[in-house]
């Protein structure tokens, strides 16, 4: 198989660069559904034109270019062994040309690989089969939405739908809860792969595995089929939206799949996945590792543009500009709803940075400063003592997961902004209030839009200590376009989206018996 390293780099690239056609339609369906000049409108059409940029300049869709794992079908005497090796050699590459992030983190020791290779990582299932050819399919899932992942066990009473009980009525409400729950911070419109089943560690695989169905296939079993639809459906009139700003726009797939389970069991496991769902498969001559076919699109069409050319997000001219450092009474003129652009420098910060700044100086002066939360893909060019670095994707993380430090980052450095996606809890909430901070929203997943934002890196600290995803990036702004979504008068669009939401997942849920 002497090219078959070459194979699973295409594959690998293609998959982090160019969304299927089935995802690509499903999103193109969400584009229609909502109203243009809504929160949610706004946030697809960058979202759109953030799919095609990726096509275009093959860059990745979403900066966040997640968990990898492979599913391989090879035929009876197929040298795994090597097979992995090959794999692991691909992965390497293309982390190295920035199309995948490098990843992979030592859970003892908090370093990163810088290679996306280590213990776990990539995950690589082999199955035989007898057919002559190797199937190869390959799934990205982000840190978010990989998050936003939850098993119920059955019976269970659930937030605004009661109890399920250990039927597929039952199912049918964790799937609806499942949904509501991820709200923004899943990336919706998102696609769910469901398992109702099996054991909690199985169950959670199958899960997963229906992620890997065409979003438009038809389920063989008819109750299940019946419930998949009924899902799309009901999902769409909770009202979550997209990134969780509302509108009609919450769920572009559901696959559900049941597997045998103990008497004394009844899991229901649901795996989330965001709207950049990125999977795509190739059948493998056995002999050489060429690729024969692809799976999920066809090479030879052309691929469509998601957004006429002009027709993306539109600048109003009632947008705020925001030049940093900020002052506390240009936050406090600030409402939520408020559209911002962004001209001046930001710093970038997440998880590892956040504890690092609870036990260390900060190695600059943050005062007015904003705090994206991100973990950009960079690409060293040039040699010492000329290197320079280039965005090659750069949209927002998940902040919840910062919520623990938040509150004392902003006590202790006078930060002005905040800004990521999904929103925060209340304890930030409070900060915001009592210091002069505001939360920004940016667009989840939207890696090139917001990479061209970013035109100029100005520096970068603690690369050394933390990595590439997880140092204190300098970068210039221009035009950044983001949203209030938390303000520092105590309001929160997330607290008041989960509110409304919570009052439909009621009727919806109501409405199954």
């Amino acid at each position: 198989m002497q090219v078959f390293r070459e194979s699973m780099l295409e594959l690998l690239i293609q998959t982090s660069t160019n969304l299927p056609p089935d995802v690509r339609q499903a999103m193109g369906v969400a584009l229609k559904r909502e109203e243009p000049r809504s929160q949610a409108g706004q946030a697809l059409a960058i979202i759109g034109e953030n799919i095609d940029m990726a096509y275009e300049d093959e860059g990745p869709i979403c900066q966040d270019t997640g968990f990898i794992t492979f599913e391989i079908k090879t035929p009876v005497g197929a040298n795994q062994i090597v097979m992995r090796k090959r794999i692991e050699e691909a992965v390497a590459e293309a982390t190295r040309r920035g199309k995948l992030r490098p990843n992979s983190v030592d859970s003892v020791t908090g370093k990163n690989t810088g290679n996306n290779l280590g213990p776990g990582t990539p995950v690589v299932h082999f199955e035989q089969w007898e057919e002559p050819d190797v199937e190869v399919r390959v799934i990205l899932k982000g840190g978010g939405c990989e998050n936003k992942n939850i098993q119920y066990s059955l019976p269970a009473t659930l937030d605004h739908l009661g109890r399920a009980d250990r039927d597929l009525k039952g199912a049918r409400k964790c799937i609806l809860h499942a949904v509501w729950q991820a709200q923004g911070q899943g990336c919706a419109p998102g696609a769910i792969g469901v398992c109702i089943g099996s054991d909690r560690a199985h169950g959670y695989a199958i899960a997963k595995e229906q992620l890997f169905r065409p979003l438009d296939d038809a389920n063989p079993n008819p109750a299940l089929a019946q419930l998949e639809a009924e899902i799309m459906e009901e999902a769409n009139k909770i009202g979550v939206g997209t990134m969780g700003f509302g509108g009609k726009a919450s769920l572009i797939g559901c696959k559900i799949a049941a597997a045998n389970r103990l008497p004394a069991s009844f899991f229901v496991s649901v795996a989330y996945d965001c709207w950049a769902f990125r999977r795509l498969g190739v059948m493998l001559d056995a002999e050489t590792g060429a690729i024969k076919k692809w799976l999920y699109r066809d090479p030879d069409r052309p691929v469509e543009r998601l957004i006429r050319e002009g027709a993306a997000f539109k600048l109003t001219g009632r947008e705020i500009r925001l030049e940093p450092p900020l002052t506390e009474d240009q936050v406090r003129a600030l409402r939520v709803g408020d559209v911002v652009l962004i001209n001046g420098p930001v710093v970038t910060g997440r998880d590892a940075l956040h504890h690092y700044l609870l036990h260390h100086d900060a190695p600059c002066d943050l005062r007015g400063a904003i705090l994206y939360h991100c973990g950009p893909v960079m690409m060293k060019e040039g040699a010492p003592p000329n290197v320079r670095w280039r965005t090659t994707a750069a949209g927002p993380t998940t902040s919840i997961r910062e919520e623990p430090y938040e509150a004392d980052i902003i006590k202790r450095y006078g930060i002005r902004g905040v800004m990521g996606k999904g929103g925060m809890g209340k304890k930030t909430l409070a900060a915001l209030q009592e210091f002069g901070a505001v939360y920004l929203h940016a667009i989840g997943g939207a890696a090139q839009y917001y990479a061209r934002c970013l035109p100029k890196v100005l520096g970068v600290d603690l690369l050394d200590e933390l990595g590439v995803p997880e140092a204190m990036w300098h970068f210039e702004a221009r035009d950044f376009v983001a949203i209030v979504t938390m303000d520092s008068h105590g309001n929160s669009l997330h607290e008041e989206v989960a509110a409304v939401t919570g009052q439909e997942l009621e009727k919806v849920g109501a409405g199954g018996g």
